[in-house]
C-alpha cells in the first residue's frame, strides 16, 4: 500500500475548493499516518509548461505548504492528467510490486479522476478516503456536485473503493 498525493500545488490548493478546511485537515491528517505506520508518500506536481503560472521554478508549483515532502519522499512531475502516463511512476509502482493505492488530492473532475481511472486499468485497487479530494466549480457542476458525482456515483465499485476517513485511518494501521 501507498499512498498518493496528487497536485496539492501552491497556485491551486486554496479557499476556492470545497470543503477547504476539511480537505486540508483529512490529507493532512492521512498523510501524517501514512508516515507513522511506514507507508509510502509519493507526491504528483502538474506542469502547465512555460509561461504558466502553474510549471517548474514557480511559488503555485511547488507542494503546498501543510502536505510538504520529507525525508526524500518521492514527487513525480506531469504535464496530462494522469500521475501514470509518462512520469515513471507506473514502473516505480510495479517495480515494488504495489498493489493498493490510497489516493488524495486535486482536482476530483480533473487529474484526480484520470489518475483513479489509470490506475483502475493498471490493475491497482484504488482507495478514495472520503473528502480527501476536492475541486472548484466548473461550467457544468458545481464543486460540491463535481464532488459527489465522482466520489458517490462515478469511482465507487467501477474503478475504485470510496470509503470514509475513518475507514481509511483503521486500514492504514
Amino acid at each position: 500500500m501507498v499512498l498518493l498525493v496528487i497536485d496539492t500545488q501552491n497556485l491551486i490548493t486554496n479557499e476556492k475548493l470545497y470543503k477547504f478546511d476539511t480537505f486540508v485537515s483529512n490529507v493532512k491528517e492521512i498523510i501524517n499516518k501514512a508516515r507513522k505506520n511506514n507507508i509510502e508518500v509519493i507526491y504528483v506536481r502538474h506542469d502547465d509548461g512555460e509561461g504558466s503560472e502553474l510549471t517548474k521554478g514557480t511559488d503555485g508549483f511547488e507542494i503546498y505548504e501543510e502536505f510538504q515532502p520529507i525525508n526524500g519522499e518521492k514527487i513525480f512531475d506531469k504535464n496530462v492528467n494522469s500521475a501514470f502516463k509518462g512520469t515513471g511512476l507506473l514502473e516505480y509502482l510495479r517495480k515494488k510490486d504495489e498493489k493498493e493505492i490510497i489516493i488524495v488530492g486535486l482536482q476530483t473532475d480533473y487529474c484526480f479522476d484520470a489518475t483513479i481511472k489509470c490506475g483502475f486499468e493498471h490493475g491497482f485497487h484504488m482507495i478514495v478516503p472520503a473528502y480527501s479530494n476536492t475541486t472548484v466549480n466548473n461550467k457544468f457542476m458545481s464543486a460540491e456536485q463535481s464532488y459527489r458525482y465522482h466520489n458517490e456515483f462515478m469511482w465507487n465499485g467501477r474503478y475504485a473503493e470510496c470509503i470514509s476517513f475513518d475507514e481509511t485511518i483503521k486500514r492504514m494501521k
